[in-house]
């Protein structure tokens, strides 16, 4: 129950919901339970039975006996000024006050338990999503997307179904149990102490039954994980999926997780199901053996109660049955709540790897250079950066070239600081890029990949991104000086027009203009480039290497450049192989030296 009460922690403060909460459900329970008591005066007039001489009023004490005195006073008073059918009347408007009391207070206390509920499924997923912002880069690595969306959806949603709709039954239905409990036992001892037999026994069935639901229900989330990620590949890859005629292919994969997801979810349910008449069927048998057994007893004229007692608490007893039943089906609900809040604290939970110093030492601006020393970086036990050292000083630009896997891109991963440097050190202006505030370091750089990196929103906003006190003036220059106002001013709203999940409704040159504007307006000091035009055709590189020149002019710059073509005019270019710098030098020194740069020039010019 540890999760359980984590999950609920959500839901702070607590004085926002629990004093009112406890009153109103105390309140409806009071009245509930009012209802019954009320059956033997209302049996007591149909069986004809009544005392001899009208009682007399009670002298007044805070105890359940005054009260049920003044009632008895009151009842048999009006009974014996207005015959039977006015106490029957009075029974009959006093049962109908109590009952509309107690669903007006179980109403009130609903609302109450409402805005709870809602409050922890918002405070789950914004924690949740809040964490995900926060994650470093080589966790969503190693993690597939379909996971992370079945969390923030069907696993917040499998919290607030299972585990937070059952707070009221929790905390609602043991009082009802207590009450009709001890209701029972004031009026007879030695029959309630014969129904208590039975709880064990009920007990251990449903315990056995929801240790089964909650490794079945951890199952099918981890399955429903599966199923999302397929779906999420299928749409992102559909051009591929149609170009290799792949339908049947990734159908016959999809409906392979969907099956075993519905065999563990025909499980799920199956137990879910099996609790409720289980706790149903022994509390029944427990009824009929009162009735037996204390049936007998009231026949043989060895019980202390009265036919309409005896029957008042047959009824009462069964009443039993209903939170019994109640508490059972959330307990079993629980547990397939708990599965999902294991995968949602254990995103929550998950250390940062990337964190700032606690005396972080501000950079309000760049200044001098950047500087690699010794580096080493590992992906696992795979070496991928030994011992890169190099320098780049304000305003000049250095380029990366080699070949795939020479550990170009993780150069410029470990400057923002995406990961962690294993060996050696990154310096900015002279301080360890660790020791400065994460959020200094990374308001000086602007990153431009080969992937064009938009979102489902205006081109304005995505240019602005961030920048919300960005005006249209600063806007429109940066589009300009990225070649990107002219295709802008053709789409149909211009920049208020919406360009599409991943900006699909875009070429892949306008949404690279895009990437480059939204560069542009930040401004940054240092920028970073990682094969910004390898994807582009020629017309569309050509728009973009111009917006590229613009961007870079003055500017502090790291280029991975696959078309060494772009990077001739670079203050220095470093070349690498299987994680070191092999050569480095200018354009025109590294084509004398008959290296590695010079053959990967002479290959392009070939090709």
């Amino acid at each position: 129950m540890k999760i359980f009460f984590r999950l609920l922690a959500f839901a702070k403060p607590y004085s926002r919901y629990v004093p009112s909460y406890a009153i109103l459900a105390l309140l409806a329970v009071v009245f509930g339970l009012l209802n019954f008591t009320l059956l033997i005066p209302l049996l007591n007039v149909l069986f004809d039975t009544a005392p001899a001489k009208q009682p007399v009023e009670p002298t007044f004490a805070l105890n359940i006996d005054y009260f049920k005195q003044l009632f008895d006073y009151w009842f048999y008073s009006i009974r014996f000024e207005y015959g039977a059918k006015g106490a029957l009347q009075f029974v009959c408007g006093i049962i109908l006050v109590s009952v509309f009391l107690a669903n007006l207070f179980k109403y009130l206390s609903q609302r109450v338990m409402t805005d709870m509920r809602t409050a922890v499924v918002r405070n789950v997923r914004h924690a949740l999503f809040e964490k995900m912002t926060q994650l470093d880069i080589d966790f969503f690595n190693k993690r597939r997307k379909g996971d992370l969306l079945s969390s923030l959806s069907s696993d917040v949603i499998e919290i607030e179904s299972s585990i937070v709709s059952s707070v009221q039954v929790v905390f609602r239905e043991p009082l009802m149990l207590v009450g009709y409990v001890v209701l029972l036992f004031m009026m007879s001892v030695e029959l309630t102490l014969f129904t208590m037999l039975v709880l064990p026994v009920s007990g251990f069935v449903i315990a056995t039954i929801s240790k089964k639901l909650r490794r079945d229900a951890k199952r099918g989330q981890a399955l429903l994980g599966n199923i999302l990620s397929a779906m999420e590949e299928t749409i992102s890859g559909n051009r591929i999926v149609k170009g290799f005629n792949a339908e049947a292919y990734v159908q016959e994969k999809f409906d392979k997780e969907n099956n075993m997801y519905r065999k563990v979810l025909k499980s799920v349910f199956n137990k879910k199901e099996l609790a409720s008449p289980v706790s149903e069927f022994l509390g029944v048998t427990v009824v009929a053996g009162i009735l037996l057994y204390g049936g007998q007893l009231v026949l043989e004229n060895r019980s202390d109660l009265s036919a309409s007692e005896f029957l008042t608490y047959i009824i009462l007893y069964s009443q039993i049955l209903v939170p019994a039943k109640n508490i059972s089906n959330a307990f079993t609900s629980i547990q397939r709540g708990i599965a999902s809040g294991e995968r949602v604290l254990g995103i929550i939970d998950h250390p940062i790897e990337i964190k700032e110093k606690q005396n972080a030492i501000p950079v309000p601006e760049f200044n001098e250079s950047v500087e690699y020393r010794n580096v080493e970086f590992n992906y696992g036990d795979d070496k991928v950066l030994d011992g890169v050292s190099f320098s780049l000083d304000k305003g000049k630009i250095i380029a990366l070239v080699g070949p795939s896997g020479s550990g170009k891109s993780t150069i410029v991963d470990l400057l923002p600081r995406f990961y962690d440097v294993v060996g050696g050190q990154i310096l900015i202006d002279g301080k360890d890029i660790r020791d400065v505030k994460l959020q200094d370091l990374r308001s000086h750089m602007g990153i431009v990949t080969q992937e064009s990196i938009l979102f489902n929103d205006t081109i304005f906003n995505n240019i602005a991104f961030n920048k919300t006190d960005a005006t249209e003036e600063e806007v429109i220059a940066a589009a300009k000086v990225a070649n990107a106002h002219e295709f802008i001013m053709e789409t149909p709203n211009g920049y208020q027009t919406m360009i599409g999940d991943r900006g699909s409704r875009l070429s892949g040159g306008q949404r690279q203009r895009l990437n480059i504007a939204r560069a542009i307006l930040k401004n940054p000091a240092i920028l970073i480039l990682d094969e910004a035009t390898s994807a582009l055709d020629t017309e569309s590189e050509k728009l973009v290497q111009e917006a590229l020149t613009n961007l870079m002019r003055n500017r502090t710059s790291i280029v991975i450049a696959h078309r060494l073509s772009t990077i001739q005019h670079a203050d220095e270019i470093l070349v690498l192989q299987k994680g070191k710098v092999v050569e480095r030098g200018t354009h025109d020194q590294l084509l004398l030296t008959s290296g590695l740069y010079a053959k990967l020039t002479q290959m392009q010019l070939v090709q």
